[in-house]
């Protein structure tokens, strides 16, 4: 599954007669032991080290700087930087990769001796609280597992998580008391006043039980823990450091102290002692968005001790990962397995083992035959991270996205779909109804266990909510106005693509008046882009495009998301013939196409910009609205061109180290986009049912399909130097079009590619060869 001599030694040896030892039979490595969670920790990644299970509702790791504030927290979106020089302390839950912060709940850290901080200190002052310094020569990361040795306490610290829990063990010297604080006041994304309540109680069984509710990003949310020690509790000492008044009717901040059970504040933190131990100290802690009650159930759903639970894990990261098996340089390897793995961690579980989960009203739920799912940043994720899903894993795995959008939907105060949700929670950020697309291409992909029509409803009921960013403009001009809605030039393509997925839907649905509103809106992308000059602009209410006009500004005058007039010029990608034919044919396409990759933006500073990483020219791969745009020469007829820039966005952005990723890896996209490239093609329009073929970067990969088939891609002549695809072979057949149907990857077979130092300039460029495009060529 790994390196090819590796994979053979077994068999080599045999024909020597010789047996391998069970020492030289563990170096042969699996799946699983290809993930690195470091890659991606550092630069502008943000990823984290710590212990997950394949879509958790605990991500147990280490947060680096839990103090930041507000837009200060942006390079620890996820707790953890690997630049930083010391540990705060260890939560229950955090984002992979996104671009913003938040999560980072239930702060554990443990301290030895006799003096006991409750605060975190000075970072650049050591001993000045419950901070530690410590070395990444002690670390050691693997999928569902993290540890390390805390450097000031003398700790080793050990993470796993199962699906609902999380399991701690730390070692303690035998030479001095054992304690563990309990920080219930940090949290990412910190702001005076995040946390409105808080409570902590010791029940008679020993189990520490509380929550709180925060304030960040999605306001309102609640979470509760449960918590048990494998070793007695021996006292206690519970503090409210506010000093502000009561809060939402509790009868005061409460009698801090070690004598009391149970307290309620907004600034909470707890000292735990064990006294001296003589073996290693675990706490395992159950979460729940429901209850306190729901936090025990779940705690009691996974038993076993954290060996039992670090085990089961990693047979499920085993089985998960062992979808695919890949062959290729050891580099290639750790990149490729770290990208599934970072791809599989979300969207996340939230309902508890009984079904019940809070929803975006802020009630409880209960999920009736499915997993409710969160942590939903669809303008990233539809792109590649759903379709992506849609081939490695079970339908029950989709399924279960779609019935938590539609059951959100159903929750919502305004009965719109998701936009970016996580916890249950909204947060209105980004722009689009992507939920939409998700939706659509499982359908389409003939995925089952969910109500069809209750799906397009829902579907229909968000594109057509008219408060939301500038819709009902939208619906009557045919394009969103600047003057009147911010981002406007995005949010016409952006809803045109997403308008596009209804009407396919609706129309293999049979519900043809849908089908047709929606036809005509996906091609309101048209309204925005000014055939004149080649872009596409902001136009106002009155149907002028608005001026000065500078399509290299980032967000130049709000008209665009993240991005410019050179990226989203390129977002239509249901109707890129209808592109093609406005910028004056395939050569002048092409050259647009190779003016943007080959800009020369040094006399511009993007730097101020968050998202704006990962440039190679006007292509920006660490944010996504570039992602599909290196596929497009195959849609103009240039498809070598296609595979020379994917070797140079391959090369360049992605690499195995903690600066292993250009830019937010986005809750699992950068990694899809990985994972399909690698592979040799990727889905640019969603919902199409096709797969655009560019170039693979392994020898040999075999997708388990979840119907049990096979489907191999084979690259023969793989090397550096030949980075174009000299031919194509579906089952033994030449295949001169390119692009792949998702019903002939469903059906097995092997996709083989022979690679060449030269350019097949005559392979796939007629028109009947290119992708789909709604209105042609």
């Amino acid at each position: 599954m790994l390196s090819q001599t590796l994979r053979r030694l077994p068999a080599i040896l045999a024909g020597l007669g010789l047996i391998l030892s069970p020492i030289a039979d563990a170096a042969v490595l699996t799946p699983m032991k290809a993930v690195d969670p470091f890659i991606g920790t550092g630069g502008e990644g943000h990823t984290f080290p710590g212990a997950v299970a394949p879509f958790g509702m605990v991500q147990l790791s280490p947060d680096t700087d839990a103090e930041c504030v507000i837009r200060k927290c942006y390079p620890h979106a996820a707790g953890y930087r690997y630049e930083d020089p010391t540990i705060q302390g260890f939560s229950m839950t955090h984002f992979s990769g996104a671009g913003h912060s938040d999560l980072g709940d239930f702060l554990m850290m443990p301290v030895a001796g006799d003096a006991v901080p409750l605060e975190p200190g000075d970072a650049a002052k050591a001993g000045s609280g419950y901070r530690s310094r410590f070395s990444h020569s002690s670390e050691i990361a693997s999928a569902g597992y993290y540890a390390v040795t805390l450097t000031d306490p003398g700790v080793r610290a050990e993470m796993t998580a199962g699906t609902r829990i999380g399991v701690q063990r730390y070692t303690f010297g035998r030479d001095k008391p054992a304690h563990l604080v309990f920080d219930l006041r940090t949290s990412l994304y910190n702001y005076p006043g995040k946390v409105s309540w808080s409570s902590i109680r010791l029940r008679a069984d020993g189990t520490l039980t509380g929550g709180r509710e925060t304030r960040g990003w999605a306001p309102g949310r609640k979470l509760f823990f449960a918590m048990r020690f494998s070793r007695p509790l021996l006292g206690h000492d519970f503090r409210n450091t506010e000093t502000d008044v009561p809060y939402k009717g509790f009868k005061g901040p409460g009698r801090s102290g070690s004598d009391i059970a149970e307290l309620k504040g907004r600034a909470l933190v707890a000292r735990l002692d064990f006294g001296r131990l003589d073996a290693p100290l675990e706490v395992k802690v159950g979460i729940s968005t429901v209850d306190e009650d729901g936090a025990i159930a779940n705690l009691s759903s996974e038993p076993g001790n954290f060996d039992a639970i670090r085990a089961k894990t990693e047979s499920t990261w085993e089985t998960a990962l062992s979808v695919l098996d890949v062959q290729a340089d050891a580099k290639t390897e750790r990149t490729v397995y770290t990208a599934l793995y970072h791809a599989l961690m979300a969207p996340s579980v939230l309902s508890d083992a009984d079904g019940r989960y809070r929803g975006p009203d802020d009630q409880i739920h209960k999920a009736d035959g499915f997993t409710f799912r969160s942590t939903f940043s669809l303008w990233d994720t539809f792109r590649a991270e759903h379709p992506l899903l849609t081939i490695v894993q079970p339908p029950s795995t989709t399924s279960d996205v779609v019935r938590s959008l539609i059951a959100s939907r159903e929750a919502s105060p305004y009965g719109i779909l998701p936009v970016w949700q996580f916890q249950g929670q909204e947060t209105w950020t980004m722009i689009g109804y992507h939920a939409v697309p998700v939706i659509a291409d499982a359908y389409l992909k003939g995925m089952k266990g969910f109500d069809a029509n209750k799906a397009l409803d829902a579907m229909v009921a968000s594109a057509t909510y008219a408060p939301y960013g500038g819709l009902g403009d939208y619906m009557t001009l045919g394009y969103v106005p600047i003057d009147r809605e911010p981002e406007a030039a995005s949010k016409t393509v952006e809803y045109a693509y997403d308008d596009w997925t209804i009407a396919r839907m609706a129309r293999k649905m049979g519900r043809l008046d849908v089908a047709a509103t929606f036809e005509k809106r996906a091609a309101y992308w048209r309204n925005s882009f000014d055939a004149k000059t080649g872009w596409l602009r902001a136009r106002k209410a009155d149907g002028s495009f608005r001026v000065p006009f500078d399509p290299t500004a980032i967000n130049y005058g709000s008209d665009y998301t993240e991005g410019n007039a050179w990226q989203y010029s390129w977002f239509m990608p249901h109707d890129q013939g209808g592109l093609i034919k406005l910028l004056g044919g395939d050569a002048a396409t092409v050259a647009k196409l190779d003016a943007m990759f080959d800009f020369d933006t040094s006399k511009l500073d993007y730097s101020k910009s968050e998202d704006i990483a990962g440039l190679i020219g006007q292509y920006i791969h660490g944010n996504e609205p570039s992602h599909h745009v290196a596929y497009l020469y195959a849609f103009a007829g240039a498809p070598w061109r296609t595979q020379a820039r994917l070797k140079q966005i391959v090369d360049s952005q992605y690499n195995d180290t903690p600066q292993g990723l250009s830019g937010n890896d986005d809750i699992g996209q950068m990694s899809a986009w990985l994972v399909f490239t690698s592979l040799g093609f990727y889905p640019v329009a969603p919902g199409s049912g096709q797969y655009v073929i560019g170039r693979p970067f392994v020898d040999r990969a075999t997708i388990k399909l979840p119907n049990g088939k096979r489907f191999t891609i084979v690259a023969n002549g793989m090397s550096d130097a030949n980075k174009y695809v000299g031919a194509v072979a579906l089952n033994g057949k030449p295949l001169d079009r390119v692009y792949l149907t998702h019903d002939e990857i469903e059906r097995g077979g092997e996709l083989r590619f022979t690679m060449s130092a030269t350019p097949n300039k005559s392979w796939g460029t007629n028109l009947a060869s290119r992708p789909y495009s709604m209105s042609g060529y």
